[in-house]
């Protein structure tokens, strides 16, 4: 099966629960909502993303042999995904993320799998020769697939989050990445000129939250998108805004249009997210993005 996007690497489970607040004080017990679980995380968001988007999309990665790699698996039945896996006896990642009721969250990432771990090249080699395009979240094990990429001509996008500027870890990501998305939450004044001065990107985007995202390439200024308030859909979840606005952007751009509009594509995407509560749970299709698009 010939694939638009293959992404390795970054699925899990989200435990969400929603808090009065960030700062709880002393509390020994705070009454919250129900506490959900959903399959989330990054790689997941952007595979999921682009499925929506009409992509034909699917992930390759390591989970466990536990409730939540079950739930990963059968999701992807369901869907009817490509879902390229092997099992680690340390179980499937998993977050607990609380959740304000303005959107706002803080998250307890529990990676489960140990630093420098080691896979089977096969499990994403075969998918990626039959892909397009290949998103590499920033898994240890993941920074592996990325000379394999290169070596068959694939174009590839990362996502470094919350990339300092500085940290070793993410520097094999933001050099091998033909569009590099990155959080301004950490980031340097110089961190974006590093990526296309050692890399060999095309495009550097830098996510921004409320304040939208900018546009970087090679030898322009950069460009801001503002971010977008939908009416009918106030913010009650921040969860997955970034993989949406990277899922739509992909989803464009390997349809052909410039930067530019794939970028205005992402931040619809990423506004329509913050909509709904939980974690990847109402994602855009491509009908309701091409409505809105003519909209803004």
């Amino acid at each position: 099966m010939e694939l638009d996007v293959l992404v390795v690497g970054g699925a899990g489970v989200d435990t969400i629960v929603r808090v009065p607040g960030l700062e709880l004080g002393a509390r020994e017990t705070v009454w919250v909502e129900p506490i959900e679980m959903y399959v989330g995380h990054t790689g997941h968001g952007v595979a999921l993303g682009c499925h929506l988007l009409g992509m034909q999309a699917g992930l390759a990665d390591v989970i466990g042999e536990d409730d939540e790699g079950f739930r990963i698996r059968q999701l992807y039945w369901d869907l009817q995904m490509p879902l390229h896996f092997v099992e680690h006896p340390n179980g499937t990642r998993r977050s607990v993320n609380l959740v304000t009721p303005n959107g706002e969250r803080l998250a307890f990432y529990d990676g489960r799998h140990p630093a420098g771990m080691r896979v089977d090249p096969e499990l994403w080699r075969p998918a990626i020769a039959d892909a397009r395009h290949v998103h590499v979240s920033i898994m240890d094990f993941a920074r592996h697939a990325l000379p394999d990429a290169l070596a068959a001509g694939r174009t590839i996008s990362t996502d470094l989050h919350d990339w300092d500027g500085k940290d070793d870890y993410h520097r094999d990501f933001a050099t091998s990445a033909d569009i590099v998305f990155v959080s301004a939450s950490a980031l340097p004044d110089d961190a974006v000129g590093w990526i296309f001065e050692h890399g060999r990107a095309q495009a550097v985007v830098v996510l921004a939250g409320a304040d939208g995202s900018y546009l970087h390439l090679p030898g322009k200024p950069p460009r801001h998108i503002p971010a977008l308030k939908l009416a009918d859909r106030p913010v009650v979840d921040t969860n997955g805004a970034g993989d949406a606005y990277v899922a739509a952007f992909l989803a464009r751009w390997l349809d052909g249009v410039g930067w530019y509009d794939a970028a205005q594509a992402g931040t619809i995407a990423g506004a329509w997210a913050c909509g709904s509560p939980g974690t990847h749970t109402d994602l855009i299709t491509a009908e309701e993005l091409a409505a809105r698009s003519g909209d803004k």
